[in-house]
């Protein structure tokens, strides 16, 4: 279930046509999707431990409440900052810049140079803290039933 980046982001409400939205890989269209984009970024913070514990738990109620309603497309995007809050706050958590590879242009794009690790442990700490909620989501019971019956509905609509 490839995410569709063709489609109109700016005019869709996704919680009015969920048909449309595709889970993709990992956290793409994770800044696209509304109104949860609205709805979650506000909440999205991984300085220190403790912003990221206050970050982590608020995303995480709000996956909850998605699930309460039965709206996977919420619960899903909500997945997908968790996630975010784990792979951003790891990448500044090895590198001090938050950059991964190094900025050349004498560099073609296929042999990019990663810069050397500046291990930060706060920001590695933020990490394990969205970590365990990411988890903690991606593999809720009631996530992964609405999962399923979004991938059969998509598979039964595009046949």
């Amino acid at each position: 279930m490839a995410f569709d980046y063709s489609l109109d982001f700016p005019n869709i409400d996704f919680r009015q046509h969920p048909e449309l939205y595709r889970v993709g890989k990992g956290e793409q269209g994770v800044l696209l999707v509304e109104p949860y984009k609205s709805e979650i970024l506000p909440y999205w913070r991984f300085k220190t431990p403790d912003i990221a514990k206050e970050s982590s738990e608020k995303i995480y109620k709000l996956f909850l409440d998605y699930l309460e309603q039965d709206d996977f497309v919420g619960a899903d995007m909500a997945r997908k900052f968790l996630q975010m809050g784990y792979t951003r706050s790891r990448r500044y958590a090895n590198h001090k810049s938050g950059r991964k590879y190094k900025q050349n242009s004498e560099t073609s794009s296929s042999k990019k140079e990663i810069l050397p690790y500046e291990v930060d442990p706060v920001k590695a700490e933020s990490a394990a803290i969205f970590k365990t909620k990411w988890i903690e989501a991606k593999t809720n019971e009631k996530y992964q039933k609405l999962l399923a019956k979004h991938k059969q509905m998509y598979e039964i609509n595009s046949h």
